[in-house]
């Protein structure tokens, strides 16, 4: 029985994989090897087949492509606009910021009700 690997980094399963793949290991034997010894943490048989895949494509790099992420929607600009709103109606919903905030999705909204629920408690409102 193998000891199995804690707290893992995505590019150290790709960089065993690539390896195996290098030595004609199938998907399948791939896929049971990385689960002995990464046990919970092994990525699914379908991720194994898809990089297999991409290795054969020509990919190199084990490492993730650099991405932006999520665009960081909340400013010093709209926290002013919120304020403004809560000073104007302290007795607001979330559907009334959603039509006052309409480029802001009411998920969004309700994450920043904490938020809000500052702001209100400053101005001596609630959020209904």
């Amino acid at each position: 029985m193998f000891k199995t690997i804690e707290g893992t980094a995505d590019c150290e399963m790709r960089s065993v994989i690539r390896f195996l793949k290098a030595r004609n290991v199938l998907p399948s034997e791939i896929h049971h090897q990385i689960c002995q010894v990464y046990g919970d943490n092994a990525i699914s048989d379908g991720m194994v087949r898809k990089l297999v895949r991409m290795f054969n494509e020509g990919r190199e790099n084990v490492h993730d492509k650099a991405r932006n992420g999520r665009p960081f929607l909340l400013n010093n600009d709209l926290v002013c606009k919120f304020n403004e709103r809560v000073c104007d109606d302290k007795r607001f919903t979330i559907s009334d910021l959603s039509v006052y905030f309409p480029h802001i999705s009411r998920a969004l909204l309700y994450d920043l009700k904490d938020v809000v629920q500052k702001c209100l408690n400053i101005a001596g409102g609630r959020i209904l």
